[in-house]
């Protein structure tokens, strides 16, 4: 029986190292991308991003200020799925600022813009149910004509 191979002396420390630069360069990332805000409610937390500045403003003025915040809208309201959805959304916003890859005006892609929607039907369920019954099978989205609701005037 032969002895076990043992890793050449350039790996034992080269592994390690690499390692703790991912790590390291991660947590500097995090620091500086003000990430723990993204784990409380506070719309705060969006101005981290320069160009929300104008949809915080009109949030701000807005009708929903009182009764909503971001997460109310553009999260689902059970604690893993908010999670996730703000994992999700962290790593394509980190991702679009780190290339500068940035829609100018941003568009919701379709994925959030469901979550809105249900987010829509849950607060005003009844509004939307008259509505239901009165579209004939068609699909009701508050967003076509309410879109800027929370956002000011869209361009």
């Amino acid at each position: 029986m032969s002895a076990p191979r043992r890793l050449p002396h350039a790996f034992r420390w080269l592994l390690p190292l690499t390692l703790g630069i991912l790590v390291g360069l991660t947590g500097l990332t995090f620091i500086y991308a003000r990430g723990l805000s993204y784990f409380r409610d506070d719309p705060q937390a969006c101005l981290n991003c320069h160009i929300m500045r104008d949809t915080f403003d009109a949030w701000n003025r807005g009708s929903h200020k009182a009764v909503a915040n971001c997460n109310s809208c553009h999260t689902p309201h059970n604690l893993l799925g908010k999670y996730a959805v703000k994992a999700i959304n962290g790593w394509n916003h980190s991702q679009a600022f780190t290339t500068g890859n940035i829609q100018d005006p941003l568009r919701i892609r379709p994925f959030n813009r469901q979550i809105a929607m249900d987010n829509c039907m849950r607060c005003h369920s009844s509004v939307i149910d008259r509505m239901v019954s009165n579209a004939k099978g068609q699909q009701v989205d508050c967003l076509h004509c309410h879109g800027n609701v929370g956002h000011g005037t869209r361009r």
